[in-house]
């Protein structure tokens, strides 16, 4: 009946054990830097908590206070330095097995994430043809402007993101067969799009 699998990992939470946004912060900022930005933004937190402020925006808020203005080249080099330094960390390492094996079988892999893709990639440069969807940044003139390019990718946004990824989808959704693996709220949409779903944690 199927002739095209494909697996889609959510990244924080799932391939990973803990959120890499803050993670990836402090890496590059430093802890003071951290607590310094998440006081500054709390009353936003607390209505995101309350869900009377939308996830992607507080997160763009706190990414801007972050990193606004910084070169793209060495927002990058952040990005590579941080995967290498956190790789051994913070994998997770049973669902990571998973996905090895999805790609060895000739499965074509996503990973589908809220997280920003530059520096989600660089953790899979050694694990083979992964595709990566995850926020996009707004870069002019080679600086950070702050803001994002694309929506937050979270909730209905990741299935929106991989349709839009593989055409195929929309024309014949059947063909495929889609092996889901999420951890969190974010992923329901996700869930409910997939034939087969797997809650991580």
């Amino acid at each position: 009946m199927w002739n095209k699998k494909l697996y889609v990992f959510d990244f924080d939470g799932t391939l990973t054990t803990r959120d890499t946004l803050i993670a990836f912060i402090r890496f590059s900022r430093g802890t003071t830097w951290l607590l310094r930005c998440l006081l500054r933004l709390l009353p936003w937190l607390v209505l995101m908590k309350l869900h009377l402020a939308d996830n992607g925006r507080t997160k763009e808020r706190l990414f801007a206070l972050c990193f606004k203005d910084m070169s793209l080249d060495d927002f990058n080099d952040l990005c590579n330095r941080f995967a290498v330094a956190a790789s051994h960390r913070i994998i997770r390492q049973d669902t990571w097995d998973i996905m090895r094996k999805a790609l060895t079988a000739g499965s074509r892999v996503f990973v589908v994430s809220a997280s920003i893709d530059n520096w989600v990639a660089p953790f899979f440069k050694t694990v083979g043809s992964v595709t990566i969807l995850g926020t996009q940044i707004e870069v002019i003139d080679n600086r950070l402007t702050g803001r994002f390019l694309t929506p937050n990718c979270y909730g209905a946004e990741k299935v929106r993101r991989l349709k839009e990824a593989l055409p195929g989808l929309k024309s014949n959704r059947r063909q495929y067969e889609i092996i889901a693996y999420g951890d969190s709220r974010g992923d329901r949409e996700m869930f409910e799009y997939a034939d087969e779903s797997h809650y991580v944690g």
